[in-house]
């Protein structure tokens, strides 16, 4: 029991601290990401981190897997207990707005931060990104295609083009919310994708008015 409590412990402690290097990360880049860093920030020793990573790029890796799985956890998951078609693909993108006017993460968006830093070099981490923002864009892409076969959206509707437009609208907010004009780039970044899908969807009634 002692032995499994103390397990308990420790994955707990990591969670913390991985919750804790998301968030600085989605302002500071995972470049800043560091075990002191860390360990200011959530007032863990360096030597206790060091007892979960020692080294930054499996820190980094770690932290890449946690945004994944919150991301899955509040935007994917819930988006996939709507309705099938046409009706999840906007739950989808509403969703995602919603993490983002919620202010789940001090920068924003976790991915959105760091994509710049790793686009143009080689390595474990940037592969993985990659997978992940790969894996996004098809989920989009997929749930597209369903409404599609649905018959909820014509069927000149292209999967990869009108994906790619939500992820855009969607990325849109993270730039403008924080430079520009504020809560009204979450109005915009809604309206647009759903007055597309609506002019797209031969039952419009499917979807909210406004």
């Amino acid at each position: 029991m002692t032995q499994d409590g103390r397990r308990l412990r420790g994955l707990r402690s990591r969670e913390t601290i991985l919750r804790q290097a998301v968030e600085l990360s989605s302002v500071e880049g995972l470049d800043g990401l560091s075990l002191g860093r860390l360990a200011t920030a959530t007032g863990v020793s360096k030597s206790g981190l060091f007892a979960h990573w020692r080294d930054k790029e499996q820190l980094q890796l770690d932290a890449v897997e946690w945004a994944v799985r919150q991301w899955t956890e509040q935007v994917v998951g819930p988006a996939l207990r709507a309705p099938a078609g046409i009706r999840r693909l906007f739950a989808l993108h509403e969703a995602r707005l919603a993490f983002y006017g919620e202010g789940v993460l001090p920068g924003g968006c976790f991915f959105f931060a760091v994509q710049a830093e790793f686009d143009d070099r080689p390595g474990a981490v940037r592969d993985r990104l990659s997978r992940a923002m790969r894996e996004w864009q098809g989920l989009i892409r997929r749930l597209v295609a369903e409404a599609v076969t649905l018959g909820e959206l014509t069927g000149g509707a292209d999967p990869a083009q009108l994906a790619y437009e939500i992820d855009a609208l969607g990325e849109m907010v993270i730039i403008h919310s924080r430079l520009h004009d504020g809560a009204q780039a979450l109005v915009h970044a809604r309206r647009g994708v759903l007055q597309r899908l609506r002019a797209l969807c031969p039952d419009p009634a499917l979807l909210p008015e406004d």
